[in-house]
């Protein structure tokens, strides 16, 4: 069973910075994939980026490319999303999710933290 703790949202300003941390337990294989996602209130929640276990090769919504940056360090098992030149329009809940190779949806969900980014 994987379990997954984020860290580091809060309130900023528009143009401000957030990095938010998503610790991991248990298997590596079940982590291969991790990703953050977003929902915003009265919207459905939406992928925002994801890294594989190489730490290479990411993906990210088109509305964050240039401005969020995915990594993880796989010595502890954490993901991590630097945010840069927030925007209003990114406040939502950001979850973190992982799943293994196998899986063709994420299986495991963080508990989510509270960005807001304020004009």
């Amino acid at each position: 069973q994987v379990q997954l703790v984020e860290s580091g949202g809060g309130s900023v300003q528009a143009g401000g910075f957030l990095r938010l941390s998503c610790a991991a337990s248990g298997r590596t294989e079940d982590t291969y994939y991790m990703g953050w996602w977003r929902q915003a209130p009265g919207k459905e929640r939406e992928f925002v980026s994801s890294i594989r276990l190489n730490g290479v090769n990411t993906h990210y919504i088109e509305s964050v490319k240039g401005r969020f940056t995915i990594s993880r360090d796989t010595a502890k098992n954490t993901a991590y999303l630097e945010m840069n030149s927030l925007k209003p329009e990114d406040t939502a809940v950001y979850y973190c999710a992982a799943r293994s190779i196998a899986d063709a949806t994420y299986r495991y969900w963080g508990q989510g933290t509270q960005v807001t980014v304020s004009s």
